[in-house]
């Protein structure tokens, strides 16, 4: 008789829920797939580094590209508003840069002789101040005694152990100075403005091209509402955004010009244009404006309670607009984390400078409006939003729509 092997003496089947680790080594395609899942983290790194570094790079190029876009979404409204009284969006396209390119040659041939002395004068009023701060009755004089007591100090020292007396040098800066630095730059950001206006103009010519290319590429109906609704909360709410700060900042211009030709400064037209294009950087513009004014009000009246009294008056109505003004216009409508929007400021002007800080808020704005669009990226969206947008169990916004996919 033949022996049937009982169920003891048979090997243990392994469970189907273990995978067998010889197949997964035996299998180029499992180890390949490991290994970039333990390579992930400092892939992404690296990736991410490139991008820092490319958009730094690049920052030439993607400036007037990133400030022409914003303005797309800008006048799209007003295009569509045309459109619909029978004007074509060539003409319509025609129409808003001839009047941007108008507006920008007017105020750069209105502004050039007063910005040009102005910035020239800068070096020579700091220099002015700090010889006035250093001198008899200044606030620094007991630091300027103390150095010069100090030098004389180590040439008495130096002459009595028979070393030579050390050599007044003079130094001569011939270069081109701060005046100079802008001349020198100015064919540089003329370009990028032309190139600006003309891709803006191409832009809001092929009207809602760009939008149907999106709505084309999603698949699902669904997914292409969805991409239209996102495309027009963003130029509803950069709509709003930029058009409430403009007039703020030119109502705050105004305010601060008028306040500045009642202090008795020079130029007050000068410094209530620099006060509404710094105004437009957040928390900066407002310190770097109330330090000009102070130093120029010191250099004007010779006192530091009058430098001082300049200088809170500027800050004052800057922050009578960032606290009550501007909330009251733009706040309910637009609430952004101020951590967030800190953050995107100091980032955007360490890749971009000063034009990355004019633009940091509407990208951050833009960046928002897709996290709350996309469901997997509401947790990011929520983040960027402030405490009055929080929603108990917000963070599960996503779970009903994810379910709602999948069962249709």
């Amino acid at each position: 008789m033949s022996s049937v092997p009982r169920d003891s003496d048979a090997p243990a089947a392994a469970p189907r829920h273990l995978p067998d680790p010889t197949r997964e080594y035996d299998d180029p395609t499992a180890k390949l797939v490991g290994r970039l899942t333990r390579l992930s983290f400092p892939i992404w790194g690296m990736f991410w580094l490139a991008v820092v570094h490319a958009l730094i790079f690049a920052s030439d190029i993607l400036v007037p590209i990133t400030a022409s876009v914003l303005g797309y979404f800008l006048l799209n409204a007003p295009r569509r508003w045309l459109a619909r009284l029978g004007i074509p969006d060539g003409v319509s396209a025609a129409l808003f840069t001839i009047l941007l390119g108008a507006l920008l040659v007017l105020g750069g041939l209105a502004l050039a002789d007063p910005m040009y002395a102005f910035v020239t004068d800068i070096p020579s009023l700091i220099e002015e101040g700090l010889a006035e701060l250093q001198g008899p009755g200044g606030l620094l004089e007991p630091f300027a005694r103390a150095a010069d007591a100090t030098n004389e100090a180590m040439r008495e020292a130096q002459t009595s152990d028979g070393e030579a007396p050390p050599v007044a040098v003079e130094v001569v800066n011939e270069g081109p100075g701060l005046g100079g630095s802008v001349v020198t730059l100015a064919p540089g950001l003329l370009s990028q403005i032309v190139l600006s206006v003309v891709l803006l103009y191409f832009l809001v010519a092929s009207g809602d091209l760009f939008i149907q290319k999106a709505v084309q590429v999603a698949r699902r109906f669904e997914d292409k509402r969805q991409t239209v609704m996102t495309i027009r909360t963003i130029e509803a709410r950069l709509g709003n955004y930029l058009g409430a700060i403009t007039l703020i900042n030119a109502g705050l211009g105004v305010a601060i010009g008028t306040a500045m030709w009642i202090c008795g400064l020079p130029t007050p037209i000068m410094i209530g244009a620099m006060a509404m294009a710094l105004n437009f950087v957040p928390f900066v513009g407002a310190v770097v404006g109330a330090l000009v004014v102070g130093v120029i009000a010191f250099v004007e009246f010779g006192t530091v309670w009058s430098a001082i009294l300049v200088f809170l008056t500027y800050y004052a109505l800057t922050s009578f607009e960032g606290q009550f003004v501007t909330p009251t216009l733009v706040g309910q409508r637009l609430r952004l984390n101020v951590v967030a929007v800190f953050l995107a400021v100091a980032f955007f002007a360490w890749i971009w400078s000063v034009m990355g800080m004019v633009v940091a808020v509407p990208m951050l704005i833009v960046v928002k409006v897709v996290c709350d669009s996309v469901p997997r990226l509401r947790r990011v969206g929520l983040f960027l939003g402030d405490a009055e947008g929080f929603l108990p169990g917000a963070a599960r916004l996503d779970e009903p729509d994810t379910r709602a996919s999948k069962e249709r």
